[in-house]
């Protein structure tokens, strides 16, 4: 039997266990309610393109400008339709990473005239905001800081005030996207 997570001290989480080794998230796919509306609201919000349709499967799949992937997003209508209640089991969010504080800002921007912003928070080791698709699901987008700069969240995981402002005095025109 496992223990709850609650009770267990840091070396017991950051056991190696042998298995495969992904590289990176590729994409991800949504089961939405209106395809429509949900693409409009990627593509207008963070400027993602259609790069296909499948309509057999009422679906949109689409790329973020400059991505070598084939799709980024895809997006097929949910068979039942049922409204994501906050906290339920299931995807809690997707992040998504901007270059520069700048974008972070834009993107703070953005979502707050689209009405989707709901909150920000500095990870330590990331800059965070955060907000919901017209289905409710959660989303983050956010700037990592270069990776010197981690310091003591290297192996910390915090929630803590986020001051944007001061964050672009700071780190004003510092692309860290291609580092890691």
């Amino acid at each position: 039997m496992t223990q709850p997570i609650n009770e267990l001290n840091d070396e017991e989480l950051l056991w190696q266990q042998e298995g495969f080794q992904p590289k990176r998230l590729n994409h991800a796919v949504l089961y939405v309610s209106d395809v429509t509306k949900s693409v409009y609201f990627y593509s207008n919000v963070m400027s993602m393109e259609v790069i296909a349709t499948a309509p057999k499967m009422t679906a949109a799949f689409l790329r973020i400008k400059g991505s070598r992937n084939h799709h980024d997003l895809g997006l097929i209508r949910s068979p039942y339709p049922i409204p994501k209640t906050s906290g339920s089991i299931g995807l809690y969010h997707l992040a998504w990473q901007v270059a520069t504080v700048k974008e972070l800002l834009l993107a703070k921007s953005v979502l707050i005239k689209e009405k989707s912003y709901y909150g920000e928070a500095n990870h330590g080791a990331t800059l965070s905001i955060y907000g919901r698709d017209p289905d409710g699901i959660d989303f983050e987008v956010m700037w990592m800081l270069p990776r010197h700069a981690w310091g003591e969240y290297e192996h910390q995981a915090i929630v803590e005030y986020l001051n944007l402002d001061e964050a672009y005095k700071r780190w004003p025109d510092t692309d860290t996207f291609e580092e890691m």
